[in-house]
């Protein structure tokens, strides 16, 4: 379990945030000042100060809080003992000691992390699972109980979930379409009403963040990215980019 400001996250680089993405790690985000917009679980929404942001592993997401944006990120490695709840969820906390006690037990496993002194690990280890007595507390309160989505939230929640375990696939957007029984413009439709983005837009983002991620992090060659992400040819992993992005794969990893 690691405790990390949001620049710690993001390793100042906005693009980790904002762009439609997953991570194998289960993630709660506990924004402390800003507001902005947030994708999760097939739809937009408006996220501020004392928002709890649950993002379980394999779920996408991508959060715009600007500049002035700050929060803690609680994450747990996949194969831990530790479960945060399964259920994507956004909280706003409204009640001032529901507020107090979230940044209490998060800053309190962010000292116990930081001192390494005996047992911190136990300790910190602890305090993740207060944290997550304390979601599930929240998630099962009357004030957070949600209605059921409408049907173009459902259709973008099914859609993103194809996203996350298929992106590096050479399926089209038409070929999730067609996996999931409807049109590839109805499909459009339904995720820019319920995201703000189109399909298209939104497998797009996916397939950036991890070229990205894999040229920053990796000394693999472009054209094995290219490659491992579906693409024809490094030649057109290269014009991809450049168009998204403004920088071809080399200037990314630089």
């Amino acid at each position: 379990m690691r405790i990390l400001t949001l620049p710690q996250f993001t390793r100042q680089q906005d693009w980790r945030l904002t762009l439609a993405h997953d991570r194998p790690q289960d993630l709660l985000i506990w924004v402390t000042r800003g507001q902005g917009r947030l994708l999760l679980d097939g739809q937009r929404r408006g996220v501020g100060v004392h928002n709890a942001i649950l993002v379980p592993g394999g779920h996408l997401f991508a959060l715009e809080l600007g500049r002035q944006g700050m929060g803690l990120v609680v994450e747990i490695p996949p194969g831990s003992d530790l479960r945060l709840p399964d259920r994507p969820a956004q909280l706003r906390i409204r009640d001032v000691q529901s507020q107090s006690e979230l940044t209490g037990l998060i800053e309190a496993a962010q000292r116990e992390a930081a001192a390494a002194r005996p047992l911190s690990q136990q300790a910190v280890e602890a305090y993740a699972a207060l944290i997550s007595v304390w979601l599930r507390r929240q998630m099962g309160s009357e004030a957070h109980l949600t209605e059921r989505p409408r049907a173009a939230v459902r259709l973008a929640a099914r859609y993103c979930a194809r996203i996350s375990a298929e992106y590096a696939s050479t399926a089209t957007m038409a070929d999730h379409a067609a996996a999931l029984s409807v049109t590839p413009t109805h499909l459009s439709r339904a995720c820019k009403a319920a995201t703000g983005k189109t399909a298209a837009e939104l497998l797009t983002e996916r397939v950036i963040y991890a070229a990205r991620d894999l040229l920053a992090t990796t000394s693999v060659p472009a054209q094995d990215v290219a490659r491992h992400l579906g693409f024809g040819s490094a030649a057109y992993f290269t014009r991809f980019m450049q168009q998204h992005t403004g920088a071809s794969p080399s200037a990314l990893r630089g």
